[in-house]
């Protein structure tokens, strides 16, 4: 029995974990161009409710997590704008967003009388391999049970630790994160690329919204994610700013997000919002270990240049 309800939790922990992934990987690409973005939770809304109407309407879910994708970066666009272009405070900035993008949500989730709170996909998110395959001991339910959202967050993940570590376009965007006077003078557009790296955050927060919404929910309710935009931004000090470390980290978050469930079936009462509390005090408790010991300091250290607003003129 216990055996069961530890494969259970663990495959459960995968699915849950995948918004926080892609929000969190989005967010880790935008922070390495020098951006800090703190309005995930406002884009994974904002996209995540338009991700999910858009699949009550339609069949095509790759359509449905493109169009949150779309409004994610429209959203994130405007944080672009203001950091980049008008160089405000961007922790002003993405708190905003997440008002924004929290009041957009509750907004279009109940237009018009047939109200998103009482809408179902058309069609559903279907593990890609059959049930045969899925019925494997361990590895069954664990890698090859889930549908392709989650394998698609791998590639990503995989796409991006070798453009970030591997290329000269991902040396660049980092250069622009940890200097950009000098990645100016050796001419790297430093605008141009804060705006893309931006506006790619977004698009992730818009998948995992509508990944959210869609794929583990079937369904929109006012404040769905329950800071879950938070727990992606602390992902992303979790994992040190590497992508494969996000990959393990979301999977570890996700299983503290289900840890209440597991623990309800064994027969275990611990408060929820002792439990919803876990991920934060995990990351507290990791960055003050971490802070001790200047060796991993360095390696999880953030881009020199991030949330510091940039200005040609002042070179």
């Amino acid at each position: 029995m216990n055996e069961s309800v530890l494969l259970l939790s663990l495959a459960s922990a995968v699915v849950i974990g995948t918004p926080i992934l892609l929000a969190g990987l989005g967010e880790m690409m935008t922070e390495h161009s020098g951006v800090m973005n703190l309005g995930i939770e406002g884009m994974l809304l904002g996209g995540g409710v338009v991700g999910f109407w858009m699949s009550t309407q339609q069949a095509s879910l790759p359509l449905a997590m493109a169009v949150g994708a779309l409004v994610g970066a429209l959203f994130a666009l405007i944080h672009a704008y203001l950091a980049v272009t008008l160089r405000v405070n961007q922790i002003v900035s993405g708190l905003a967003l997440v008002v924004t993008g929290t009041g957009f949500a509750s907004f279009v989730g109940s237009l018009n009388d047939s109200s998103l709170i009482y809408s179902r996909p058309v069609s559903k998110f279907e593990p890609v391999f059959g049930e045969a395959i899925r019925d494997l001991p361990l590895v069954g339910p664990l890698v090859l049970g889930h549908d392709w959202v989650v394998y698609m967050s791998w590639v990503l993940v995989a796409v991006a630790a070798f453009w970030l570590f591997r290329t000269r376009a991902g040396l660049a965007v980092r250069a622009v994160g940890e200097d950009p006077a000098t990645a100016d003078t050796v001419g790297i557009p430093v605008r141009a690329t804060r705006y893309a790296y931006t506006m790619i955050g977004g698009a992730g927060a818009g998948m995992g919204g509508t990944y959210l919404m869609a794929g583990i929910f079937s369904t929109y309710q006012h404040g769905i994610s329950a800071g879950l935009g938070w727990i992606a931004f602390a992902l992303v000090i979790f994992a040190g700013w590497r992508p494969w470390r996000a990959l393990v980290a979301a999977y570890v978050f996700g299983a503290l997000r289900n840890l209440g469930f597991s623990l309800q079936i064994l027969g275990v009462d611990i408060p929820p919002d002792v439990l919803n509390m876990l991920p934060f005090f995990l990351t507290i408790v990791a960055l003050m270990v971490i802070s001790a010991r200047p060796a991993a300091a360095r390696r999880f250290s953030a881009p020199s240049a991030l949330s510091v607003p940039y200005a040609r003129e002042s070179r």
